[in-house]
């Protein structure tokens, strides 16, 4: 496995649902997996990837992973998302469908 000595070689992100009285909020959170920080968040009535993108933009302004994990959900699989991780150079890391676990 892989040995985490230091921030920033691993983030990862999901996005998580909040009930409302009327409808969901989404909270998308990006963290670092060496030392669990919340590197950035956003909130959205919306299920969009602009939302997804960006908190992306907001944690690079913190600094680079080499590995970005998530899970296989629409809004990290999209050509908007992956191109903006690519362009960067940072490898892509995606868990299996219907994996929730392997988000831990």
């Amino acid at each position: 496995g892989l040995v985490l000595e230091h921030p920033n070689p691993v983030w990862s992100t999901d996005i998580t649902f909040i009930p409302m009285p009327v409808g969901y909020m989404y909270l998308v959170a990006i963290i670092d997996w060496y030392s669990r920080r919340v590197l950035s968040w956003r909130l959205s009535n919306t299920l969009d990837t602009r939302f997804c993108l960006d908190a992306l933009f907001a944690a690079l302004k913190q600094g680079e992973p080499i590995i970005f994990n998530t899970d296989q959900g629409s809004w990290f699989t999209s050509e908007d998302f992956t191109g903006a991780l690519l362009e960067k150079q940072i490898l892509i890391s995606m868990d299996g469908r219907g994996r929730a676990l392997d988000n831990i």
